[in-house]
């Protein structure tokens, strides 16, 4: 390793979906000349360098879910000596639904400056190029893998506004579908984007139960993101007058004024004051 400094330096490196071209001037720079490259794959990164005609001069090492735990301390008090050590994953932003959170929170802890050399993101490439709204969005990451525990989570974000952003492996993308279907219905667009930025890129727009019948008949492969429309905004009914009543009532009995649970009982219907007012003086 170079000649360390005082103070260590984390850089999270956001590598290539797939098209090495994709790399940034710094990722190239930060990859030649950080101390340390702790990479989720040692020899997919190997392949990345030997495309980009980059020399990695620091020491490289694996750090990856099944060692995460044990590495961690180690790179640690690698930073903490006061060198610099980048983390690469696959592909996209460390931590983001893969390794590099553990490490970013346990150097924070120990007052190491964490910053990023940012690259290209599935999350925010897929969104873009689905065709839904993308002005707010949430990302889940990957669904549970048994169908139960899938269900119940899709089941809780069935009435989610936003546009939302999953990854799924290749061999269960045709049971999440089907049970996004379920829970969403059918008609509700989405786009199945996959091998983001490689020869084979496809994007296959369509609403989820058709979606489902597609992965169905032949299972899709590579590396898939999957982007869900949120669902339409519904209005609330009207609660009757004794529920109103009931309501300001509780927050009297709480300790509030009637002149504040008056207000408070509107804000949450989303009623005007004077209606409120009226049911209970009515």
């Amino acid at each position: 390793m170079g000649e360390m400094s005082e103070v260590g330096r984390l850089i999270l490196l956001g590598a290539p979906l797939g098209n090495p071209a994709d790399a940034s001037a710094r990722f190239r720079e930060v990859l030649a000349t950080a101390d340390v490259v702790a990479a989720e794959d040692t020899r997919r990164l190997t392949r990345l360098a030997r495309d980009l005609d980059v020399t990695i001069g620091g020491r490289i090492v694996s750090y990856f879910e099944g060692n995460e735990a044990r590495r961690t301390p180690e790179l640690v008090e690698v930073l903490a000596a006061g060198y610099v050590v980048a983390l690469v994953t696959d592909a996209g932003m460390p931590s983001v639904s893969d390794p590099g959170y553990r490490l970013v929170r346990a150097a924070l802890d120990a007052g190491v400056p964490v910053t990023a050399a940012p690259g290209p993101s599935a999350v925010t490439t897929a969104l873009a190029l689905s065709g839904l709204p993308s002005d707010r969005f949430c990302f889940e990451g990957f669904l549970p893998r048994t169908a139960g525990a899938r269900r119940s989570r899709l089941r809780a974000l069935a009435a989610e506004e936003r546009t939302l952003v999953l990854f799924e492996a290749p061999h269960r993308i045709a049971g999440a579908l089907a049970d996004l279907a379920a829970e969403f219905g059918a008609d509700r667009p989405a786009a199945l984007c996959r091998e983001l930025t490689k020869t084979y890129e496809e994007v296959v727009r369509r609403p989820l139960g058709e979606l489902a019948k597609w992965a169905a008949e032949g299972e899709p492969r590579g590396e898939i993101t999957l982007v869900v429309a949120g669902a339409s905004p519904t209005a609330a009914a009207r609660p009757d007058d004794d529920t109103l009543r009931a309501a300001v009532a509780e927050r009297e009995a709480a300790g509030l004024s009637r002149r504040d649970a008056i207000t408070e009982v509107a804000t949450e219907y989303g009623l005007r004051r004077r209606e409120v007012y009226s049911v209970v003086h009515g």
